[in-house]
Parts: structure tokens; sequence; C-alpha cells
């Protein structure tokens, strides 16, 4: 079967936080991370079939949600012997980074962060009481790079308790090598520090480029991680609130359960049970024509910016369908910039320094929809330079 990707779907009023946040109607929300594709017929099936039954009472999560994930991750990404009692469902990937920190560290104690990175990053670090600890990227031409020097000084702090890993990498679109991975963990382990993997964009690579989970590197870097994924962003379904948490130390286990529960982010609900089984049984198919499309929307991208936007060089996206900006030639603050793109030019981007500091003066774009969308983004924003 062959999927519509380029079809134009409405979202405006379906209470969408992405399109229905603009009080104005003709902005083009090319911001936060949701992709504006239908997910996998699969999905919509077997959610169809359950709302079908029409009682939706409290869900126990089945054997067959742990045999998804384990196969999945074996099948794809030769995680091998991932086993069920290292796994742990909650309502989301960022309850599961505040349940993490909460359990294994006390207020006041460190977190290292690779910045500019997911920016709940910030907000779990600050909300459980700790502190953040940066390790900025390098950038190198169209790409960064682990300043591994710098992250060997920051783990040396004593009060330095965890790190938290965004592989692949959002907003600067790198996809961690193995190797990056292990010499990250080498670090990691002659200071006592655990590594907390945020995988959610796991399934997002383009060609080139291989996701390696963290956890499956070695034995030592099962050991000194806990891992966080989820099918909703590949499968676009982040509204059903789903996610796993992995962890082979049954210790930490026992220490996040009890965080979650403090959270009151133990009980999920039965379609984001049901769908991540139907994904990650059923929706290999759509997952890669997805992935086909979403790499000819880089290349277009690319190739405008090229052309018709070449003061605004781009990273080189390996991963995430997160288009990262360099816009410092306009000497003008990225949050000024978005508010000013949003009014004028009805088009709605990410300003760079919600990633932190090192995001400064750059912007982030969303493509993760038909391209006819995604090009018309970019000629308000050419026609707004145009103007300047």
């Amino acid at each position: 079967m062959t999927y519509n990707f380029d079809e134009l779907i409405p979202r405006r009023g379906t209470n969408s936080y992405k399109w229905d946040s603009a009080a104005d109607a003709d902005v083009l929300p090319m911001w936060v991370a949701d992709m504006d594709f239908r997910t996998a017929p699969a999905i919509t099936n077997a959610l169809r079939n359950r709302v079908e039954h029409g009682i939706f009472g409290y869900t126990r999560v089945p054997q067959a949600y742990y045999d998804a994930v384990a196969g999945w991750f074996s099948r794809r990404h030769s995680w091998d012997g991932l086993q069920t009692e290292w796994m742990m469902y909650t309502s989301g990937v960022v309850p599961a980074l505040s349940a993490i920190i909460k359990a294994l560290t006390h207020p006041g104690e460190k977190v290292i962060a690779q910045t500019p990175v997911y920016n709940c990053f910030f907000s779990s670090i600050r909300n459980n009481g700790c502190e953040l600890l940066p390790n900025p990227l390098l950038r190198e031409g169209d790409t960064y790079r682990i300043d591994f020097d710098d992250l060997e000084r920051k783990a040396a702090d004593p009060q330095a308790k965890l790190l938290l890993l965004c592989n692949p990498h959002n907003p600067a679109g790198r996809v961690w090598t193995r190797e990056e991975l292990e010499r990250l963990n080498g670090i990691c382990l002659r200071h006592g520090v655990m590594v907390v993997a945020d995988e959610i964009h796991c399934e997002l690579v383009f060609s080139g480029h291989t996701y390696t989970p963290f956890a499956s590197v070695s034995g030592e870097c099962l050991a000194n991680s806990v891992t966080c994924v989820s099918p909703s962003k590949a499968f676009n379904i982040a509204g059903l609130q789903i996610a796993t948490i992995i962890s082979a130390d049954a210790g930490i286990r026992a220490r996040i359960d009890r965080a979650i529960n403090i959270n009151e982010v133990c009980d999920v609900n039965p379609f984001g049970v049901i769908a991540t089984i139907a994904a990650y049984t059923e929706g290999e198919e759509w997952l890669r024509q997805l992935l086909d499309y979403l790499e000819e929307n880089n290349r277009c991208f690319r190739a405008f910016c090229a052309e018709r936007l070449p003061r605004f060089p781009l990273a080189r996206l390996e991963g995430t369908y997160l288009e990262w900006m360099d816009c410092r030639a306009l000497h003008t603050p990225s949050e000024e910039l978005e508010h000013r793109l949003a009014k004028e030019a009805r088009l709605w981007l990410n300003a760079g320094t919600m990633y932190g500091p090192e995001g400064e003066g750059f912007m982030r774009w969303n493509i993760a929809c038909p391209r006819s969308r995604m090009l018309e983004g970019l000629k308000r924003f050419e026609a707004f330079m145009q103007k300047k």
C-alpha cells in the first residue's frame, strides 16, 4: 500500500496545540514537534476497534505491550535481550524524565545536559530542585559534536549525578555514533554519573546514519543508563500519552517506580497501549514510506535555502524532522525574530533560545508536513527577508 503524505489535512478547530494556539488563523505553524500527517492505518484501525467496544475503564497493560517493544527494538535496532521486567510504562517521555530525576537525585544536585537541547530538559531539572550543568555542544561547520574535554570537567563535579542524553539530538539534528556514545559513557563511569537517554526520535533517522540505542552499546552502557522510548514522534501519536522506561537494574527500577507513583503518572490510557502495540507490530511499512518522504522534504528544504536563502546556513540533518537554521546574520534576538515572523510573515517558528543560550541567533523549523505546506513556509520567510 502507498500512503499519501501530500494530503493537506485541516487541523484547526481540533484543539490542536500546534494549530489552535495562534490567535491569528492565517499563521502557518512550523514550530512544535508533531506531524501534519495521519498516523499509520494499522493504529487507526486498532483504535477504532477499541472505540466500538464502548467501555473505557482503567487499563491493564498486557504482555503484548512488552513483547511489541522488545520485538521492535530487536528487529530494527539490534537491541536484543530486552526483558519484560526491565520495562515500566508511564504517560510520556517528559513525565518519565521528571520521575527519573526525582528518583536518582537529591535537590541541589546537578544534572548535565548538552545544550542547545530539548527545552523540557530544563524544566524537568528545575522542577526537581536540581541545577543544570551545561555541556555545550561544539558547532563545527554544518554540524555539532560533543565537547568531551568539557564533559570530563563537568562530570568530575561531585554534585553531578546524571547526564540527560538526547539521542538523536533535538535540535542539533545529530545521530550519535556508537563510538561517541561509548566515549561519553566512559567519562560518566569514571565520575559516577548515570546516563538518562531520551530516545524519542530514534526512528526518525536518514540514510547514511544509524541510530544506536545507548544501552545496546555495551554491558557497561546498559548498567549505567536508563532509557526512555515512545512511538509518539515517529507515528504522530503524542496525544495518546504513552512511553516506556527501560532499566536493567532492579534497584533503580524500584526507585523510579516510587517516583512515578509520587508524581501520579503511574496510569496510562487504553488508547496509548493499543497504539503502541499496533505501531510496533504492524507499522513498519508506513514508517518506511514516512522516512522516505521526510528525507525528500529535507532535500527540498536545503535546496530552497541554498538557492534563495544563502544567508541562513542549516545544520546537517541526520535525524529528527527539525531543521536548525542559523539566522545570526540578521543580528536580531531569536525571540524577537519569532515574534516578528508570526506577526508580519504569518509564520510560527521556534526561537533558538528556547533550547538554551547557545541557541541565540538560531531558529527551529518543523518539516514534518506536506511538501507544499513546507514550501509555503519557506516562501513566507523569504518574503519577510526581502522586506528587511
